[in-house]
């Protein structure tokens, strides 16, 4: 019999807020995070705004506890906060005889600000000699000072993994301990990979969801050379615009969303709240090319199918979809007509939104953010809006639930995750039944 897994734990760090409700609320309000970036000089840059995480202090979520992890990214504090205010929702914090081996960590995320700094300076450091002048690139002598800058620099982690470490530490999960970097789809792979251990009973409860930061002058050069980032500088929060016609580019953003995922008699047996039931997820990749999905949609529509499939719902069971929904020209389109055609068999395919209209793109961590406004849709029989559309796209014709949030009644949601390389991961939540 296979195991079931329910939500009882939310947290989140968004550049809207950083606390479930206060973002919510925002949301549905129609608020745009968007503004000129401050983490660097960025006015020199072809794009000078983004969606950045402000007045963040670690302190505020662990206390004293903040002290102990000294060497944190931005990513991997934004990781424990959000992950603290989760563990505390779900009750986890309270006097109880946890089966800690039966913890475990499934996590979307990848590199911060400082690691670009970091392996920048390592880089330079390995081509010159020991009196800093430029020489020759031998690889024994670059792998002997590139590594001393880094042991130099060990305050400033490095590797993808280093935000689970520090939240099995934090909250001694022993069990498995997890990290992957599927681009945009991370965190929703990461929640559905961590569904399937505690099905299949290698663990009880599971600290899933993304962190990410990539405001930095070499993540905002990357994108901008892929012409992927909005230029609208002169609006930068109405720069986000989601299947409008006149969308030219999603908005950089960080933050991180966390769920705990638990079994359910487990959740049962400690009295938690349960939030909502994930039942369905699917995976697929397009095997097409690295930074374009496949024109006719077939990597999406074979992962929404999968995960309504696996979830044992049909189409039909499906009141609202939490897009992708970036604000690119492809993607939007694509996603469109994916949706359009899985749904062909409805009468019309669900209401779909796009938060990203608001928070803008929080990569690795976007898919975990999206997934628990899922949970407080049916929570509240509310949908957020796909803010600043305005201008309706001939090849982007769904009802986008457009610039006000609608009451509308929710039992089950669906979210998309699409990712460069072709990866596309899809969530499904119930409301919970007993």
């Amino acid at each position: 019999m296979t195991r079931r897994v329910v939500i009882t734990g939310m947290g989140l760090v968004t550049p809207l807020g950083h606390d479930v409700e206060s973002v919510w609320e925002r949301l549905l309000a129609g608020e745009c995070a968007p503004s000129k970036t401050t983490n660097f000089d960025a006015s020199a840059f072809p794009t000078s705004f983004s969606s950045e995480v402000i007045d963040f202090q670690l302190s505020d979520f662990l206390g004293d506890k903040a002290a102990g992890h000294g060497d944190a990214s931005r990513s991997t504090a934004f990781a424990l906060g959000a992950a603290a205010r989760a563990w505390r929702h779900a009750g986890l914090d309270q006097d109880l005889a946890l089966d800690t081996p039966r913890i475990g960590v499934y996590l979307g995320g990848g590199e911060g600000p400082l690691d670009f700094d970091r392996f920048a300076e390592a880089a330079i450091a390995g081509c010159r000699n020991d009196d800093g002048e430029p020489t020759s690139l031998d690889t024994a002598r670059w792998a002997k000072r590139a590594l001393a800058v880094l042991r130099a620099n060990h305050e400033q982690e490095q590797e993808h993994n280093c935000a689970g470490g520090h939240l099995a530490a934090e909250f001694g999960a022993e069990g498995p301990n997890i990290n992957t970097l599927t681009a945009c789809a991370a965190s929703t792979q990461a929640i559905g990979e961590a569904l399937h251990i505690i099905r299949y009973g290698d663990a009880d409860i599971m600290i899933s969801g993304g962190t990410h930061s990539m405001v930095h002058p070499l993540g905002v050069t990357g994108f901008n050379r892929l012409t992927a980032l909005s230029t609208r500088n002169d609006s930068p929060d109405t720069a986000s615009r989601p299947f409008d016609r006149t969308r030219n580019g999603f908005v950089l953003g960080e933050g991180a969303g966390i769920l705990i995922l638990e079994e359910l008699e487990h959740a049962k047996t400690r009295g938690a709240k349960i939030l909502a039931e994930v039942v369905g997820y699917g995976s697929t990749a397009d095997a097409f090319r690295i930074t374009d999905i496949h024109e006719d949609g077939r990597g999406g529509i074979a992962a929404m199918k999968t995960a309504i499939e696996s979830a044992g719902l049909t189409t039909a069971d499906i009141d609202y979809i939490s897009a992708h929904g970036t604000s690119t020209e492809e993607n939007d389109k694509i996603e469109t007509l994916a949706i359009r055609k899985l749904f062909s068999d409805c009468d019309a395919p669900p209401p779909t939104s796009s938060i990203k209209s608001m928070l803008g793109h929080l990569i690795a961590a976007a898919g975990a953010v999206e997934l628990i406004t899922c949970v407080l849709a049916i929570r509240d029989n509310v949908i957020p809006p796909t803010a600043n559309y305005k201008n309706p796209d001939p090849n982007c014709n769904l009802d986008y639930v457009p610039n006000e949030s609608r009451k509308l009644p929710v039992q089950a949601a669906l979210s998309n995750s699409f990712g460069f390389g072709g990866q596309n991961d899809t969530l499904v939540v119930r409301a919970f039944e007993a």
